[in-house]
């Protein structure tokens, strides 16, 4: 798929949504006003976070080179890629998909796959939540599940890896595929 064709693709879908929207004015105006403010609405929460993905994305590739990434997050990044994906995803806060987007940059960098799920999977360690965690459920019960939470996720992203094999990411492929199709042309 050429990035015009997206593009294309991109319009039609909101000139379907803008006509969706006048029929379902013009059917129903004050439905119609609900759902346009509440889609306004969305729109405003969502720009700030998509702005910073843009930035952190940018800074990403400005910052990390693909060579250095290979060094400390893949195959031969040895014990302290996973200490930096273990640490990474417990310091990682907000909303996850702005994470999906840097992990899948960095994956196409060179970042293990093992190591792309530890990091998701110690997300689940929120640290401005650890005292609520401790008040409701007691400090064993933190400690053992915190335990837990980071000793599974290595055996996790192993696993996820061996199934999934070496292979590259989605977007890579698509790459591939589509260098292969302009040079058979």
């Amino acid at each position: 798929m050429k990035a015009g064709s997206t593009l294309r693709g991109g319009l039609w879908f909101l000139f379907a949504v803008l006509i969706l929207y006048g029929i379902a004015y013009a059917l129903d105006p004050t439905a119609a006003r609900r759902a346009i403010d509440r889609s306004l609405a969305l729109a405003s929460h969502l720009l700030p976070v998509l702005g910073i993905v843009v930035l952190v994305i940018f800074l990403s590739n400005l910052l990390l080179r693909p060579d250095w990434v290979r060094n400390h997050l893949g195959a031969g990044s040895g014990p302290h890629g996973w200490l930096i994906a273990t640490i990474g995803g417990i310091l990682a806060a907000g909303p996850v998909y702005p994470w999906y987007a840097l992990l899948g940059e960095l994956r196409a960098k060179g970042m293990r796959t093992a190591l792309v799920s530890v990091f998701l999977y110690t997300r689940a360690i929120k640290l401005p939540l650890l005292p609520w965690l401790v008040h409701f459920f007691g400090l064993a019960y933190t400690l053992i599940m915190l335990g837990y939470l980071i000793l599974l996720a290595l055996p996790s992203g192993l696993l996820l890896e061996r199934l999934l094999g070496r292979e590259a990411p989605p977007h890579e492929r698509v790459q591939r595929r589509q260098a292969g199709s302009s040079r058979n042309r």
